[in-house]
Formats: C-alpha cells, structure tokens, sequence
C-alpha cells in the first residue's frame, strides 16, 4: 500500500504543473483538508471547494509556479516530499525558488490532508519523527 502512496503523490504533482485541476481533486477525497504556510491570511481550505478557492488565487498570483519532487518518503499512510518549487510572480521578470516540505495523509487511495511546511524539522514533527534520523536509504 505504501508504495502506491508514494505513487499518487507523483501523480498529484504531475497534475499540479499540468494545471489539470479536475486530476488533482480525483486524488483526493471530498473532506481533503489542505494547509498551505499561509493559513493565517488564506482561512481554511476544506475540501474541493477549498483548494478549488487556493488554487484560482495561488495562480493569479504565481502564472508559471511548478514543483519538482526532490525526494518522497513513505511513512505508512503518510507520505512526505522534499520540494524545489520555482517560477515569477505575476507581472514579474524576477524568478524565485522555494524549497518546502510536504506531508500528504491517504486513505483509501485517496489524500485525506495536503500540508505545506517551511522546514524539514516542522514536517517530521507533523509525522511524529521530529529528533530522529530519516535520511534517505
């Protein structure tokens, strides 16, 4: 099961830079809880009404933003992916590059919570591994 986790991970990243919305939300399930880094301005983003409201203003905001997975890891019914993202913001010639982690829940085949974290250690204390050694191997 974990290996097929791993693999629609991929497969919600692929769907993100292909701008294939409708892909995306077959991946996840109706009550998806998504939270971005920032909740704070953003509120809640429950559901596919939520991401559906994150995804039209992230994009109006970053036209050509794309993720590329540095590595995914799996931890059972969790999966979490180091990221390099990269693109302008809009109206904007001056490139940037961010480097998160995201942890994403499943169930059932389907992503049950899609959570962003600026640092390695916050997304291992989300899993419940903060202090331990996860290097890839």
């Amino acid at each position: 099961m974990s290996q097929q986790n791993v693999e629609l991970y991929h497969r919600c990243i692929d769907a993100f830079n292909r701008r294939d919305l409708d892909s995306l939300l077959a991946l996840m399930d109706d009550d998806v809880e998504a939270v971005s880094r920032l909740e704070a301005i953003e509120g809640s983003l429950k559901g596919h009404g939520g991401v559906r409201r994150w995804w039209d203003s992230w994009f109006d905001v970053w036209p050509d933003y794309r993720i590329e997975i540095v590595e995914v890891r799996d931890f059972g019914d969790v999966t979490l992916a180091r990221l390099r993202a990269f693109g302008h913001g809009a109206g904007s010639d001056v490139p940037f590059e961010d480097l998160p982690w995201q942890l994403a829940r499943w169930r059932d085949g389907r992503c049950v919570l899609w959570r962003v974290f600026n640092s390695r250690e916050e997304a291992l204390e989300a899993v419940g591994l903060a202090g331990r050694d996860v290097s890839a191997g």
